[in-house]
């Protein structure tokens, strides 16, 4: 049965689901990793698709931006599909300085200035964590694929023209890594429902200096985050 934001048929998608926040990046996923990839969902462009990688079957589902978007896709792929996996792949800025441009933030808590949690959890605060069984399969895979990452806190902020910038000093502070925009709206949702989440990140801004990476560069390290993530899902 469909929903009201996906069209998929059901056992449409597989177990575990990819999610970046672009539908090319999705498509990019399938067409570039996935065995037989199809399209299953195309609701407002927000494009799914299922494979297999490795000879499992694996999804990808664009979230688009933010928390409230990315909450409505956890939420129908958990209680409609039966999904019991969902990783975020995405990029994130950062103002800590040890964390530089192109390297992983595998996130194993998600701090926000958004309300929608202690919505959810009776006006407290809730610590919005990882899977540990992801999170360790993920640091695993990323020392085996050489490449350079942080594990530990980012902040998922509701505004991406953020007035307060210096909030990115109190960050590095309190050694949060990266900064982002849907981690803390996913951790709680699988928490919620008993599955499992992780979220991984390329650092692709630099905040304080300006530095970003250029079009080129991001693809070539996106591929070093996807094939982490997709190795992570088949660990």
């Amino acid at each position: 049965m469909s929903t009201k934001h996906m069209n998929a048929a059901p056992g449409d998608f597989a177990k575990t689901v990819l999610m970046p926040g672009d539908p090319l990046r999705a498509e990019y996923i399938a067409q570039n990793w996935f065995e037989e990839p199809r399209r299953v969902t195309d609701v407002r462009n927000m494009w799914g698709f299922t494979g297999r990688y490795k000879g499992t079957s694996v999804s990808v589902m664009a979230h688009g931006m933010g928390i409230p978007s990315v909450s409505i896709y956890t939420s129908e792929l958990i209680e409609s599909y039966g999904v019991e996996r969902v990783m975020r792949v995405g990029s994130c800025g950062t103002s800590h300085p040890d964390v530089k441009l192109r390297d992983l933030i595998i996130a194993q808590g998600a701090s926000t200035d958004s309300g929608v949690n202690r919505m959810r959890f009776g006006g407290y605060d809730l610590a919005a964590l990882a899977s540990f069984s992801l999170l360790e399969k993920a640091v695993d895979v990323a020392r085996r694929e050489a490449v350079r990452f942080h594990v530990g806190n980012i902040f998922s902020a509701d505004l991406f023209y953020t007035p307060d910038t210096a909030m990115f000093e109190t960050l590095a502070k309190y050694n949060v890594y990266g900064v982002e925009m849907e981690a803390a709206g996913i951790y709680p949702i699988a928490a919620e429902h008993g599955v499992e989440a992780l979220a991984i990140c390329t650092v692709s801004d630099d905040i304080p200096s300006g530095a970003a990476l250029s079009a080129d560069e991001r693809a070539t390290t996106f591929n070093e985050m996807i094939t982490v993530a997709l190795e992570t899902a088949v660990a």
